[in-house]
């Protein structure tokens, strides 16, 4: 969104180095005044490399760096000597990061561990130098070869939140109050729809010192995977949670209903996201009675839910140690 410091989509120009070229140089000195060939080979060009920084969470550093160029390679010299390789560029980027090519939409690769780097393009190699074309019959080589040239391109980089639990739900179902409750995120919360415009993470602490990450992600619309509301720009974040966390507040006209349309919406989007672990969270639960709490859980049979509220607490202990057993595939 205008005037946000979330960005998840960037579109760059890159350019590799170019090869340094190989040398011709035929040596010559007082005492050899017909020695044979030793030009060295070109360096490297420099390669552009994606780096994986856990420290950061958008990809607004790259935002208005559109192109980002790296080193050519030096050309080689006599005595054998190999030029130095270019200056190789490396852009950290959050975990979660997705490269693509901006002309095919083909993905080159994802970028999922602090530390991880791959190289996006790469430099162009350096030439032989004239000693590698000696021979038997051709002992002075007057000729070596050129660099490669430099590779340029477009290239997307999307940014797919890493989190173990995304929070699913219609706009006002109480993602962000939840989120500010469970862990220290302060995302902004008001009354109206929409209020979520960007992705939130939240690290939520367990017991003994234990933790996982939940993220808060913009609220769904039906038709929300053909683009409508902010559909298609926050819907690829859920592809990267280990578990979906649904929430429906209790004052919904039929929550089973919108659970299901909100499990539409998904399948529509990707079809493998029914394949992540599940779980349905009543939101709002203070504002229900035990006879409707008994008539609700009766028409959610064969759903995994609970009823929490984030206002008065209710249920928040339980969801975390539902949320702790299906992360962690245990009973316990």
């Amino acid at each position: 969104m205008p005037g946000s410091n979330f960005i998840d989509y960037v579109k760059i120009y890159c350019r590799s180095g170019r090869g340094g070229a190989g040398s011709a140089h035929l040596h010559r000195d007082r005492f050899n005044p017909k020695g044979g060939p030793d030009g060295g080979d070109g360096g490297r060009g420099g390669h552009i490399y994606l780096k994986g920084n856990r420290q950061l969470w958008t990809l607004l550093h790259l935002k208005y760096r559109k192109h980002v160029k790296a080193g050519d390679g030096q050309p080689g010299a006599a005595a054998l000597k190999t030029g130095s390789n270019g200056k190789d560029l490396i852009l950290d980027v959050p975990l979660g990061t997705v490269a693509k090519d901006a002309e095919t939409g083909e993905i080159l690769f994802e970028i999922t561990g602090h530390g991880e780097k791959k190289v996006l393009i790469a430099g162009g190699r350096g030439g032989l130098g004239n000693n590698h074309f000696k021979t038997a019959v051709r002992q002075t080589p007057r000729f070596a070869q050129p660099g490669e040239e430099a590779r340029e391109g477009w290239f997307v980089l999307e940014l797919k939140l890493l989190a173990d639990v995304g929070l699913v739900g219609f706009p006002n179902a109480g993602k962000s109050t939840l989120l500010s409750t469970v862990s220290a995120a302060t995302p902004k919360i008001a009354d109206y729809p929409f209020t979520t415009l960007v992705p939130s993470l939240g690290i939520v602490s367990y017991r003994d010192d234990r933790s996982f990450v939940m993220a808060d992600i913009p609220g769904i619309i039906e038709n929300a995977h053909q683009g409508k509301g902010m559909g298609l720009r926050f819907l690829r974040h859920i592809e990267r949670n280990a578990l979906l966390l649904f929430l429906v507040p209790a004052d919904s006209k039929d929550i089973r209903r919108e659970y299901h349309t909100l499990l539409h919406e998904l399948e529509q989007f990707n079809p493998e996201l029914l394949d992540k672990q599940r779980l349905l969270a009543v939101s709002k639960a203070d504002m229900l009675d035990e006879e409707l709490i008994r008539e609700i859980r009766a028409d959610l049979t064969g759903i995994d839910h609970l009823f929490i509220s984030s206002v008065t607490g209710t249920g928040i202990p339980q969801l975390k140690d539902r949320i702790w057993q299906l992360l962690n595939n245990t009973n316990q």
